[in-house]
Order: C-alpha cells, then structure tokens, then sequence
C-alpha cells in the first residue's frame, strides 16, 4: 500500500517546516514565506507596517491544493506576497476558534463562506478583505492573486483610513453579532416547526434535504427519528429511512472499500466531493444507528457495519485514537484513487464478473463520471447503485443469498486491487473532539448490535485522550500528532468526549466512564460557561485572546458544542439526579431560544436535544453483580424493551458499588433483594416495586410509556 507523501522539502524551507500540523507541511517548500499564527508574525507586521494575509484551510481539501499549486507554489506570486504582507498559513482544524471568527467575517463581507479562507487584515488582527479560492489570474469575474496584491499594497500605503474604517466597522459588526443575545422559550412550537421545515425541504425521490450540493447532515436524521418515537408521525421516520437508503446506493457512499464522502454535489448522492472526514463517519453512525433502533431496517444495519469496518481499518491510529481524513485527490487528480474504467475492472475480476459489477454498480465503457471542474467525461466510473441490492439481484435473477455472495467476491477482489493504488493524504492527526464523536458512536452502535470490539476500540481512544492528551492539571488538548499533543482544548473537545463516556456508560456500566464525564462536564462549566446568558463559548476563559469569545449553536457539518452539551446535561440530570444539570440544561435552551425558534431547521441537534428533555423521564436501577446471571437476565429485558430515553444504572452491592454511589446519591437505597438481582423502574419521578423478575420486569417496561411501542 502507498500513499501520497506530503512535498518534499528543498534545501530552504519556511517556517512551517517546523510545524506538526499536516496542512501546514504541505506548505513548508512554498516560496511564500510563511508564518504559523503566532506572536511572532504579527510583531512582524508591525514592525514593518505591513499587512497580515490569512490563508486557512486543512490538509484535505481539494481547493486549498488547487490555489496552493497555482499560487503559493509559483515564484512569481510568492514575490508579490512577501513583498507586501507577512502571511499566516492557519490549518482551521487545529485552530477552530481562528476559523470560525474569519469565516464569520467572510460570511459577512461576501454573503458566503468556504475553504480556502482568504483574509487580509492589519497587524492588530482586524480584517478589511475577506474571499475563499482566488486563482493565480483574474478571470471570470473573479480577482486573481497577481492582480489583487499590487491593489492591495497600493491602497494600504495610499489610503490607509480607508482601510481603517473599513476594519473597524468590521470588527465593530463582529462585537455586535458576538453580543447579541436572542433568549426565549423553546418547546413543542419549535420541535414541531423543524419537522415542518426539513419535511419542506425534503427530496421526496432522492432523498435528503434541498437540492445540490446535498450534505448528509445527520443531525437532521437524529432529530427526525426521536420526532418519530414521541409523536408518531409516520413521515418523520419515513424520510430518515428513505434519504439513508438513497445515500447508501449513491457514489457519496464508497461502494468498494465502504465509508462516506463529504457530500455529494449533485441531487442524486452520485458525484462526490471526494475527501473522507472521521466527524461524517462518526455522526452517519450515530444517525443510523439511532433509525436501526427504532425500525430494524436492514439495509440500515448493513449502513452502520460497512462505515465501522472501514474506520477501524482505514483511520485507526497507530500511536491510538483515530485519525481524521482522507484526501480527495491522488497523484493530483480528484476522485482518481476511487475511480474506475471498464476495462481495469475486467482486468481485477474477468469478463464475467466485470459485466455483472457493470450491471450492479452501473459502470459503462464510455465511463460514468464527468470531472466537475472541467465539465467533461473522463472515461471513468463512480460504482454506485441505481436500486437496492434484493431489486437488482431480482432484475438480474438471481436469488438474494446468492447475489450477495457474488458481489462480496467481486467487491473484495477490487478492493484488494484498489489497494495497490497511489492512496489520497491521510491526514492523520487526532483531534479530541472527533474522536470524541467518533467514540460516542462505536459505544453506541456496539451496544445497540452487541459489538464488544466496537466497544473495545470506543475505550481505546477515549483511554488515548486521557493519557495522551491532557496537561499536568487534567485539561484537555486539542491535537495530537507524532507523539506531540498541544492546542488548549475547546467546547467540542470536552462537549463530545463527554459524550463517548455517556455511550460507553451505557454499554458497559463501568463507573469509570460515569465518573469522566461528571468530571468533564464540570470542566466544561468551569471554562465556557456563560454565568449571565447561559450557554457555552467556543473558547475557555483563558484561551487565547481574539476579536471577540463566539458562543455558536448552529448544527453545521457537525453537531454544534451547545447542541451535545444540552443533550449531554440533559442525560447527566436524570443519571444522577442532579438539578444542577437540568438548570444548565434549561439555561442553554433559553439562551438560544430566539434564534432557534426562528430557524428550528437549522438547530435539528438542539432540537433532538430538546426532544429527550421534553420525554418522559424514566429511571432503570438494576441492583446486582453486573457479571452476574440474575442481572444479566435483567439487563437483557432492559436493552430490548427500554424505551431509548432512559436512564439506566447498574449498582453493584458492597464497595464495588461505592463508586457509583458517591456520583449518584440516591443509589445508595438501592440493594438485591433476597439475594438476587433486582431492578427498580420510576417514570416522572414515581417509582413502581422492584422486581426479581425478567417477566415481570418486562411488563413494567412495556406500561412505561407510548414512545417505545411505536418501534416495531
């Protein structure tokens, strides 16, 4: 196996060289002379009164190559750049806080946003130009480097309170937008709102939400399975199901070697957008496994199987955790690694299976797939599905055992022949917060499918982190690459690793995993809390000083911190039975109330979020040795027919369940009876007997209320 290597260094190489960041050392032979964000570029700049060009982007993104190659690999440009400004290279997944306030600010400028981040500012860090991907000419209406730093330079040396008052009022916008405050009530107006919304947007023959370019946003699917479990509505879960099975057909699916691509840019899940991001495998997994749970949709299963293998074969770490992406592009062409013609597949597999992977996967000699860029046929092909699998395998009459064998053959052998390729990057550092995610949803799934090897490689990483990553004091850190973790942690990192020891409690009921995430959410308290408006901010309380502290709600491509941390407050409250978390909880809810109720839609996390908070509270103690039969017996009653919401502890007898007595106070009353296991069961804070008996435990699980009895 190969893999395209990062650029080698010449004899002279800038300051990146010394970086760990992947996206910075592709940038380390660049005859610009970059800088990484530091004190140091900016006592430059002012030293030399000089402007500050921001360049933000990550190791695996197609455009950032693309105006790397024509820009900052060229002499020319490169002169120009470091004639006029002193530039920061900033790859915006260890630096998320930088992001974030720059793309608001070119969100602001140009009404859009994307990566490449392009953004010219003064030496005090205030922007007066902000765009994404400039090519090395004008054309097309666009402004080209070669033209836009001369007109720069001029207009700083000629007109220098033109650009003053521009970036004051920039900034100035950026102060209002951080303080404005939006409180209000959230409930079931909002909830139901967001199903309208989504179900208004919803591609009822594709799948998905909205037109081209389609984001898998699994957030929404999270949401619309829980709107499903507590009111009923057959549509909800119908379009989860649907967009699922769509996505699962289409060439935004890897159809060889399994996982996601980042989203597809047309409205048919057919041409993607190449790269592999570990968040977009993680929250698919989530998402899916969440509908599996509540339909028992096999296609689903087969969803969430195929996306684990491929992340525990393709994005495991070798020093522990799990690494972040794969390029989109090899040998420097997009999707090549992915890509197929008919006669490299005839020449894997053989004539006969060759035309039967055509009929399958829709190959075509004449290729299949148009380069987005240029707009004309390649000769390749994207394996992709027109029709599920027992449809095709009717059309091509063949039985479906059968058909699944052949193509499983089929698959492999391509497979291993793919292998032998030029692989794309892998960017293989590990970020906290993703790996958080992507520990939430092995946890998860493996309790969900009775996978101890998912569970097992949940409680690697999140055992990585916490020796890996953390400073002398128990804070976390947000990177780590080569043996070297730095970058103070931010709201996801603790937001989401919280998260993977709820999952991880849930599936195996070690106190450990309880005990973290207390300790993480009182950290996160600790450090983001906003004690005024509620809420949590991006940045802790000591991190390092920006424009302004950003508090950000929005579910984008991931969940938003605020989001996980309300479902996560929400879980902690009725674990523990802690009204401080629910206080928490309530406070963030009202803090975002306004603008979520205004755009539900586009808050389906917090949504979700509000949806566990507005069920039914349901408590499930099982008092008892956890390895032991009698608990076991009524452990099994409780994973099949608990409603999902739940709060399930399990407290051990004697000192082994000390542990989980000093988190959660009211355990303490909870014993065997008789000797043998027993399980108590309160809804709404009332409390039925307890009970010895599976059956008979069964029974008061089945009466604990309607939003389990609508699951098949």
């Amino acid at each position: 196996m190969t893999h395209a290597d990062e650029p080698a260094a010449p004899a002279r190489t800038n300051r990146l060289a010394r970086a760990s960041s992947p996206y910075l050392l592709q940038h380390a032979s660049n005859p610009v002379d970059w800088f990484p964000w530091g004190e140091e570029a900016f006592q430059k700049a002012a030293a030399e009164d000089k402007p500050i060009f921001l360049s933000i982007g990550y190791a695996t993104c197609h455009w950032c190559h693309v105006m790397a190659h024509e820009s900052f690999e060229d002499p020319e440009v490169a002169a120009l750049m470091n004639g006029a400004f002193v530039n920061i290279k900033v790859d915006r997944e260890e630096r998320p806080d930088i992001d974030q306030i720059y793309m608001t600010v070119c969100q602001m400028m140009t009404g859009s946003g994307g990566w490449p981040l392009t953004v010219i500012m003064t030496p005090e860090r205030e922007p007066f130009y902000a765009a994404t991907y400039l090519p090395r000419d004008s054309r097309f209406g666009r402004v080209g480097m070669t033209d836009l730093v001369p007109q720069v330079q001029k207009l700083w040396l000629t007109d220098r309170g033109r650009i003053a008052s521009s970036a004051r009022s920039v900034v100035a916008a950026l102060e209002a937008a951080a303080a404005r405050r939006s409180p209000g009530t959230l409930g079931a107006g909002a909830v139901d709102e967001a199903f309208r919304q989504l179900a208004g947007r919803y591609d009822a023959v594709r799948g998905g939400f909205g037109t081209a370019p389609k984001f898998p946003s699994p957030h929404n699917l999270v949401f619309l399975t829980r709107y499903w479990r507590q009111t009923g509505n057959r549509l909800a879960i119908d379009m989860v199901e649907h967009t699922l099975e769509r996505m699962r057909l289409g060439g935004v699916y890897d159809q060889v070697g399994f996982g996601w691509h980042r989203y597809a840019t047309d409205a048919e899940w057919l041409l993607p957008h190449f790269e592999k991001m570990l968040y977009d495998q993680a929250t698919m997994t989530l998402a899916a496994t969440e509908a599996w749970h509540a339909t028992r949709n096999p296609v689903l299963e087969r969803i969430v199987r195929e996306t684990v293998a491929y992340v525990l074969r393709g994005m495991s770490s070798p020093e522990g955790g799990f690494e972040s992406a794969e390029d989109a592009d090899s040998s420097g062409e997009e999707g090549l690694f992915y890509l197929w013609t008919l006669a490299e597949v005839t020449e894997v597999v053989g004539d006969d299976d060759a035309a039967f992977a055509a009929a399958v996967w829709n190959l075509e000699a004449g290729g299949n797939y148009t380069d987005e860029a240029r707009r004309v046929r390649t000769g390749r092909n994207i394996p992709h599905l027109a029709e599920p699998h027992a449809a095709v395998a009717r059309r091509l009459g063949m039985g479906g055992d059968a058909f699944e064998r052949r193509l499983e053959a089929v698959r492999g052998r391509l497979f291993t022949a793919r292998e032998a390729r030029v692989h794309p990057l892998k960017d293989d550092k590990v970020l906290c917060d993703w790996n958080g995610l992507m520990a939430a949803a092995l946890a998860f799934a493996g309790r969900v499918f009775d996978e101890p090897a998912w569970i097992e490689a949940a409680e690697s990483a999140t055992a990585f982190i916490h020796l890996r990553m953390r400073t002398v004091d128990g804070r976390l850190l947000h990177r780590s690459r080569a043996g070297s973790a730095g970058i103070p942690g931010f709201l996801d990192d603790y937001v989401f690793l919280t998260a993977a020891h709820l999952e991880l409690y849930d599936a195996t009921f070690d106190p450990r995993h309880l005990r973290h995430a207390v300790a993480l959410q009182r950290q996160t308290v600790d450090l983001f809390h906003d004690p005024e408006h509620g809420g949590f901010f991006f940045s802790a309380i000591d991190n390092e000083r920006l424009p302004v502290r950003q508090k950000e709600v929005y579910d984008g491509a991931m969940p938003s911190g605020n989001s996980m941390a309300a479902d996560n407050l929400v879980r902690l409250a009725r674990l523990l039975g802690d009204r401080s978390f629910s206080a928490l909880a309530d406070g963030l809810f009202s803090a975002f109330g306004g603008e979520a109720s205004r755009q539900p839609a586009a808050h389906s996390q917090l949504m979700a979020a509000l949806l566990r908070a507005s069920s039914p509270s349901i408590e499930i103690v099982l008092a008892g040795e956890p390895e032991g039969d009698d608990t076991r017996a009524l452990l099994d009653v409780v994973r099949g027919s608990a409603p999902p919401q739940a709060a399930v502890l399990v407290v051990p007898p004697g000192p082994a369940g000390d542990p989980i007595r000093e988190l959660v106070h009211f355990a303490a009353g909870y014993r065997p009876l008789d000797g043998k296991a027993a399980a108590y069961v309160c809804r709404d804070f009332s409390c039925q007997r307890p009970t010895t008996d599976p059956g008979e435990l069964a029974e008061l699980l089945g009466a604990t209320g309607e939003g389990n009895s609508k699951a098949p």
